[in-house]
């Protein structure tokens, strides 16, 4: 038999208010006419008024203990703000909404709580600010992305809403919410459903119009994006793991971000900065993708600082088309700022295209890349800042001073190698002697000096993180 067990320190009075008022909450949730409304009212009034002629005391907060879907249902219906939900092990097929700020948790281990919905819509719908929501599995929600079905939807304005150790599982968005604030995410698991493809599939969180989010210890596989932030202002991100994903983190449109030891290993490419301001992305992992390890495009007081970037790979790469794998992805203008990363092992370390001449670039290291920049525009770039260049592990030189900085600089392409890019056709002769000649001629007589990229002042070693 379901049962709910009630836990307050409330005296007599109290808990006849909480009991009429809980009839009253549920004949108003219940009601479709006027006359229900207003009889519910009559005896909210009744009640309040009887009961202050009584000196009831203050109310306390309520803790309501659940093992059954009908019991889980009547808590929703009777629990106030600050009042406290807790799930015993079990299956709970329903949809909750809240709308009172209230603490859901389970008790025991999160996979045996299971919230189940019916395989369309959302699971649980937060309307309110102040929520926490705790240790409880989520399933059972629609594919729909256009009605947002999510495992946890979250209603314009539920501000500073906790979400902590769930595990959510479904084909639409893990977690969906739209103009909020401070917004917590913390040592949650989100999958989506593998055998959807990647682009039909929901992202693993998905913010609009949210200021000041926190998203720590997450793991998402399976997914769109494992996170989507569009129109997000300062949004702080530590510590999340992403597998089977588009992108692992993607940001839109977003101002003031903060990103810091994540990690996306086995997507199609790590970090995605688009369009927007003042992002900052540092000692981030990425490895096994397909597209780039971080994308820069049209980013205006970005910083990509520190990162670890490894075994880029497009198998069905085009160097025609330009879709070979690369490290670090910088495409269409903007003033960012590239610094102390690695590449290694990719298709492409650096590919700059579209007006990205404005970025800086200093102190990273691009070792063992099968072409380690691709640059075709016309304008000569400078890729050193303050005296101090980049590593290239294909740079042969010396470092007589031993001063750590490379005694001649470095041209990572010359003619030859724009030729090739732009006519891939005839990439067959670029082993051929008549191409290593013209090579050799070429360096001699500095043919390409001023042309491309230089690095005036290349790092002469780099110790591999």
């Amino acid at each position: 038999m379901p049962t709910i067990a009630r836990h307050a320190v409330n005296t007599p009075a109290a808990r006849r208010l909480r009991a009429l008022g809980g009839v009253g909450v549920r004949a108003l949730k219940a009601s479709s006419g006027l006359l229900s409304f207003l009889f519910s009212s009559v005896i909210l009034s009744v009640a309040i008024g009887f009961l202050s002629l009584t000196a009831a005391p203050t109310l306390h907060a309520e803790t309501f203990v659940v093992d059954s879907t009908t019991a889980l249902d009547d808590a929703l219906i009777e629990a106030f703000d600050g009042d406290e939900i807790v799930l015993k092990p079990g299956h709970y097929q329903l949809q909750p909404v809240i709308e009172s700020a209230i603490v859901m948790r389970g008790e025991g281990n999160a996979d045996d709580i299971v919230i189940e919905g019916p395989g369309k819509g959302a699971v649980v719908t937060v309307r309110v600010p102040g929520v926490r929501l705790e240790n409880f599995t989520v399933k059972g929600y629609g594919s729909d992305l256009y009605a947002k079905d999510a495992g946890v939807r979250v209603m314009d304005g539920a501000d500073g809403i906790v979400i902590r150790g769930l595990v959510i599982e479904g084909p639409g968005f893990g977690v969906r919410a739209d103009r909020l604030e401070g917004l917590v995410l913390e040592g949650t698991s989100i999958t989506g459903d593998a055998k959807m493809h990647v682009l039909d599939r929901g992202d693993g969180v998905f913010l609009n119009y949210v200021k000041r989010p926190k998203l720590t210890e997450n793991r998402v596989r399976n997914v769109r994006d494992g996170f989507y932030f569009e129109n997000v202002e300062e949004s702080y991100c530590e510590g999340n793991f992403f597998t089977g994903a588009q992108y692992g983190i993607h940001w839109m449109y977003t101002r003031g971000d903060f990103a810091t030891k994540n990690r996306a290993a086995g997507v199609r490419g790590g970090y995605a900065l688009m369009s927007s301001r003042g992002v900052t992305l540092k000692d981030s992992e990425t490895s096994g993708n397909i597209e780039f390890g971080v994308l820069v495009n049209v980013c205006e007081g970005c910083v990509v600082d520190g990162n670890r970037i490894r075994d880029v790979h497009n198998p069905k790469g085009n160097p025609a088309l330009d879709t070979e794998g690369k490290g670090i992805h910088i495409y269409g203008p903007g003033t960012s700022k590239i610094h102390g990363n690695q590449v290694l092992h990719s298709d492409i370390g650096i590919g700059v295209a579209m007006g990205g001449e404005g970025n800086v670039l200093w102190e990273n290291a691009f070792i063992d890349n099968g072409i380690q920049v691709r640059y075709v525009g016309e304008t000569p770039l400078e890729w050193s800042f303050e005296g101090r260049g980049n590593f290239w592990s294909t740079h042969m030189t010396w470092d007589v001073d031993h001063d750590g900085i490379a005694d001649t600089p470095y041209q990572p392409n010359d003619s030859l190698d724009r030729i090739f890019w732009i006519y891939p056709e005839a990439r067959f002769l670029m082993e051929s002697p008549v191409v290593a000649l013209l090579r050799w001629l070429a360096d001699q007589f500095e043919i390409d000096r001023g042309k491309g990229v230089t690095d005036s002042h290349p790092l002469a070693s780099w110790e591999v993180r």
